[in-house]
């Protein structure tokens, strides 16, 4: 069975994705910070028969990412990588004027950092699958320029520049770098939580990844909307 480490994995998307997965028969690594949700998603997700290993943990220690390879290397090897994880740099979001730094130093740590650092961890493994593939979440924020989303775009931007160059470094895999579109998270909530306009679900999403996954187009950045669109 293919194998799929995906952080951030304890809610939203990452729960989301990984429930897809192992609905289709994918063993799977999970990460999040948090251990108490982590261990429900991770029980909702075996509940589909396959192999499932929760490790809680800081994706920024290198220790954790070590962990987390070594239980897919455990499970049989790294199809895929899913960097979810992400940090707002401040919550609520605040203008460029009054963004800490120390809350920048956090969202580049962990959305930028941490994505290079895990992604190195898997190569060996990666380059030795049979459709090795690196999917990093990115965002709206990355490639437009909306209030207060400075910090966060910043590090999303810089993260998909890094996809794109492990794409041309890596050309035997493939590396996607995927704009969910809105949707209805916990991040969102914190990063503007005066604004409830209703959103997609996490899960209403996840075909666009799949999509990725079934038909492994040509590295590069996607849009989970427009992947929705042109399948209908």
């Amino acid at each position: 069975m293919p194998v799929a480490i995906i952080t951030g994995a304890s809610k939203g998307l990452g729960e989301a994705l990984a429930l897809a997965l192992a609905e289709r028969g994918w063993d799977l690594v999970l990460d999040a910070r948090s251990p108490v949700p982590l261990a429900e998603a991770a029980g909702l997700v075996s509940a589909h028969g396959t192999r499932v290993t929760a490790l809680p943990g800081d994706v920024t220690d290198a220790a954790h990412r070590a962990e987390l390879v070594a239980a897919a290397w455990r499970l049989g090897g790294v199809d895929l990588v899913v960097h979810n994880a992400s940090a707002l740099g401040a919550e609520p979001l605040v203008p460029l004027e009054e963004l800490p730094l120390d809350g920048l130093r956090r969202a580049l740590e962990v959305n930028l950092v941490a994505a290079l650092g895990l992604v190195q961890e898997a190569l060996p493994l990666l380059r030795s699958a049979a459709a090795g593939a690196v999917l990093v979440v990115s965002s709206d924020a990355a490639a437009e320029a909306y209030p207060t989303w400075g910090g966060y775009g910043a590090s999303k931007a810089a993260l998909d520049q890094l996809a794109a160059v492990l794409a041309v470094e890596e050309p035997g895999l493939r590396v996607w770098s995927v704009d969910p579109g809105d949707m209805a998270t916990d991040l969102y909530a914190a990063a503007v939580p005066d604004d409830d306009d209703p959103r997609p679900e996490p899960a209403a999403v996840v075909p666009a990844f799949l999509r990725l996954l079934d038909e492994r187009p040509a590295s590069g950045r996607y849009g989970a909307p427009a992947l929705l669109e042109e399948r209908r």
